[in-house]
């Protein structure tokens, strides 16, 4: 897809991603999807998967629930969605997943384990559910540790204790899957041999987080320990909602002391280490997305991106010429909101 910035290649793109996340890839809402002036957004697509046709439709409404159908048979929940279709997102903006705050990179493990495993949704669902009602009963206290309160408090910890150590287990055991293909991803995209390191640092314990009972026993004793200061603030300051992943290049910090260029690989290498592991995972490459990355990439850094992908569909968005190497199997021109067959503008 083809056309200058400001005429809708990504809003293409962010239509197909969606379909199988049911949320924007740019972090917006779902109001800031729906047309000036519309009362609604529908997003419809066909395709193909394992030899059937498929068909996912979704009516965004700006009031009200949306509604989501697969096969014309509407879905009863809308996270009934999630797995039937997979996509990997690359964009420019991927470099605030390396350069900016911890919840993007939550936010790249999470959205990895509802791909590898859609019931990971649920589990996140729960987690933050407990969180707010926690942060609502702190709010509600006014720094007052009463026995209503402390017995109340008890139950959420309890629950939060318990949901958060399973998300952290399997945030842990995820990054330790990706560990070597984000260092091989980054090794190809940079040509250098630079040691990359990705490690899950949890807010509330110094130890790993591995175990579920340990991780259990660790979340609750210090959901406990912050129980004065979680009320003064009026919020909940230990869990894996303030967990953190760290990445090192060559033993550095890769927020503070690597370079751009860098922090750009690493970036490109995460995507595509969670792509392979996908693709590994579940026997079929994601849908995968590229949002006009090649702009920010010199020659050899696209190159070596293209060559590391692995097979599968590819919709490409660029403001330029096609990459070299791209053999694209149809071309669209995008413009003032419309897209058409053809490339009859090329920069």
């Amino acid at each position: 897809m083809i056309g200058r910035n400001g005429q809708g290649k990504t809003s293409l793109l962010e239509a197909v991603g969606y379909l199988a996340t049911l949320k924007s890839f740019r972090g917006v809402g779902s109001e800031a999807l729906i047309r000036n002036g519309a009362s609604e957004a529908i997003i419809r697509a066909e395709g193909t998967r394992e030899g059937r046709n498929l068909l996912i439709e979704v009516e965004i409404a700006s009031n009200g629930r949306s509604r989501t159908f697969i096969n014309r048979q509407r879905l009863r929940r809308s996270r009934d969605l999630l797995g039937a279709l997979r996509v990997s997102v690359f964009a420019p903006d991927d470099l605030e997943v390396v350069k900016g705050g911890p919840a993007l990179r939550r936010q790249l493990l999470d959205d990895a384990l509802v791909a590898l495993q859609p019931s990971a949704h649920q589990l996140q669902a729960d987690t933050d559910k407990v969180l707010r009602q926690r942060n609502t009963l702190l709010r509600q206290a006014g720094g007052r540790l009463s026995e209503d309160v402390a017995t109340t408090l008890e139950v959420w910890d309890d629950r939060l204790g318990e949901l958060g150590a399973q998300l952290a287990v399997a945030r842990t055991k995820l990054v330790s899957q990706l560990q070597p293909m984000v260092s091989g991803a980054y090794q190809t995209l940079a040509g250098d041999d630079a040691a990359i390191t990705v490690d899950y640092v949890p807010s509330w314990t110094t130890g790993a987080t591995g175990d579920l009972a340990v991780a259990h026993e660790a979340l609750s004793a210090a959901l406990v320990a912050s129980r004065r200061d979680d009320l003064r603030r009026g919020v909940t300051l230990v869990g894996p909602h303030r967990d953190d992943v760290a990445l090192w290049v060559n033993g550095l910090s890769s927020r503070t002391q690597a370079s751009q260029g860098e922090q750009r690989c690493l970036a490109l290498a995460l995507r595509l280490a969670v792509h392979h592991l996908v693709t590994d995972q579940t026997g079929s490459p994601p849908l995968l997305l590229l949002d006009d990355v090649f702009s920010e990439l010199d020659p050899h850094r696209s190159q070596a991106l293209l060559s590391a992908l692995p097979a599968g569909q590819v919709l490409l968005s660029t403001a330029g010429a096609l990459p070299a190497g791209v053999a694209a199997e149809q071309v669209i021109t995008v413009a003032d909101g419309t897209a058409r067959p053809g490339g009859g503008w090329h920069g």
